[in-house]
């Protein structure tokens, strides 16, 4: 999995647009608006209502900026941020808080606020692509029923920009960098918002999940600030590592749910459904091939074709191909293999999408098929949203990808600084959710790491993964929209301690 970490940042970090808010003098020496002024710290609030599981509920929507402070107390950067809070709630001591990111980590939270757990939602179809016209309609599975809810845009990313182009990048533009950063931000919010007695709960997708991993223990030393919960969707490697064989081998039981999707398993694996395939080559993977490919050109020749010939059974290709490869072929080599006599090339974050690429040759993708889709059903849809419904008026351009390179990858420890952040609070619980068909932080590696993040073996009650029918972004069909904020609501109760239970072990 490893091997597609930086891919994925950059298809989520790639640098698009250039600091809109600098209050230098524009061309002609003319000022610049106040609509492309950067708003450090602003609020605008307005109040809404939404029907959620047959229940209406009112609540007022916070969208705004916080600043970011230097050592001295100076505001270096605004954290544009969006606040659902739920209007009929008396006592928020008991009502939970969940903190959104997402990840890139050059992107904003606008993919979980209007395709997940939000109360609005995209247009897009059962099963997640888009339609026109663009926009945005009532969301019946939000989570605010149950959760007030924050979604968090780091520097660079939606509306949140540093204050001036002399802020050096590097306070924000790393693993831990944003880590630190963000742990103070997160405290200035819930120190404003009056939320520091409620049970608390970080939420990340993708990039989003090294972030919330590294921010439980960084909250709790730095901010003495503890967790009941992180939600990670989709997850990065967090920092475990799994070079050689392990991170070579990992992919095969993607491979094998994405292939049963587009049909090319043989008969008696096609006939069955994907969750019945995938134990057997779980078990093939983790017993027969990491084994085979740490023999790597000493294992025999009977054993290399007979592992090759099973490789072709669970992944649709061929048993030629594969041995060409040294029973290791790469997840972009997949993506333009699967479908190659075809005519198209699959997506690499949703492997459900199909592409089309100048040439059939080759042994990478023209582009993502899944981006256009994405992109195309979410960017005018928050636009409308932002500056319509929710009346944050500005000129500065809502950044979907933002220039956030160089990042600084040295020293991720996030997975181990999660555990660490478990085993010191008995109250702290994960859960992960993955899709079956994503090919960047595929659901397999996603396991791995969650069975390396306990050596011990003593948290296993606090851990759990769910599965489901799609990709990266699982939530964009409808059916597991439904099923997986229906499990949040199941882990937030579950998460929240019983009043008077101390958390001890």
């Amino acid at each position: 999995m490893k091997q597609y970490l930086l891919p994925l940042a950059m298809f989520f970090g790639i640098a698009f647009t250039a600091n809109a808010q600098q209050s230098a003098p524009a061309k002609n020496d003319q000022p610049v608006s106040k609509s492309r002024i950067l708003k450090v710290d602003s609020a605008t609030t307005t109040k809404h209502t939404v029907t959620i599981k047959g229940q209406v509920v009112p609540y007022t929507a916070t969208a705004g900026s916080i600043p970011v402070w230097d050592e001295d107390g100076r505001p270096i950067a605004g954290v544009f941020y969006t606040y659902y809070e739920r209007d009929d709630v008396t006592d928020r001591t008991n009502r939970p808080l969940v903190i959104s990111f997402n990840g890139g980590p050059g992107t904003p939270s606008v993919w979980m606020e209007i395709g997940y757990t939000g109360p609005r939602l995209l247009n897009i179809d059962e099963e997640g692509y888009p339609v026109q016209p663009y926009g945005i309609r009532e969301n019946p599975n939000s989570i605010l029923d149950v959760a007030d809810i924050v979604y968090v845009d780091p520097v660079n990313t939606g509306y949140s920009r540093p204050v001036n182009k002399d802020v050096p990048t590097s306070k924000f533009f790393g693993v831990n960098e944003d880590i630190k950063y963000l742990a103070e931000w997160i405290n200035t919010f819930v120190t404003r918002k009056g939320r520091w007695a409620s049970p608390k709960f970080l939420i990340g997708e993708s990039y989003g999940t090294t972030r919330v991993s590294g921010l439980a223990l960084e909250l709790q030393n730095s901010q003495w600030m503890y967790l009941n919960g992180v939600v990670l969707v989709s997850p990065t490697d967090l920092g475990i590592n799994r070079n050689g064989p392990v991170d070579a081998a990992l992919s095969l039981p993607y491979f094998s749910a994405t292939a049963w999707y587009h049909g090319m398993l043989a008969p008696d694996l096609q006939a069955k459904d994907v969750t019945a395939i995938l134990p057997e080559v779980e078990n093939f993977t983790i017993n027969e091939l990491i084994p085979a490919l740490s023999k790597g050109g000493f294992i025999d020749e009977a054993s290399r074709k007979a592992i090759a010939a099973k490789m072709s059974r669970y992944s649709g290709l061929s048993e030629k191909f594969i041995l060409q490869n040294n029973l290791d072929v790469s997840a972009s080599q997949f993506w333009k293999e699967l479908l190659r006599d075809k005519g198209y090339t699959i997506g690499r974050l949703d492997s459900r999408y199909k592409g089309i690429d100048k040439k059939d040759g080759g042994d990478g993708v023209d582009y993502n098929a899944e981006l256009t889709a994405w992109l195309q059903a979410f960017t005018p849809a928050i636009n409308i949203y932002l500056r319509g419904e929710l009346n944050y008026k500005t000129d500065i351009k809502y950044n979907m990808f933002g220039q956030v390179w160089p990042w600084n990858n040295n020293g991720n420890r996030t997975g181990e600084n999660l555990r660490q952040a478990m085993a010191q609070n008995p109250y702290l619980h994960l859960l992960i959710q993955s899709g079956y068909f994503d090919g960047a932080c595929d659901y397999f590696n996603a396991k791995y790491s969650l069975w390396q993040l306990d050596p011990s073996g003593r948290l296993k009650d606090r851990l759990k993964w769910e599965g489901y029918k799609s990709g990266h972004m699982l939530y964009l069909r409808k059916g597991d929209l439904a099923t997986a904020t229906e499990n949040l609501r199941t882990f937030i109760r579950e998460s929240t301690p019983k009043p008077g239970q101390p958390a001890k072990y």
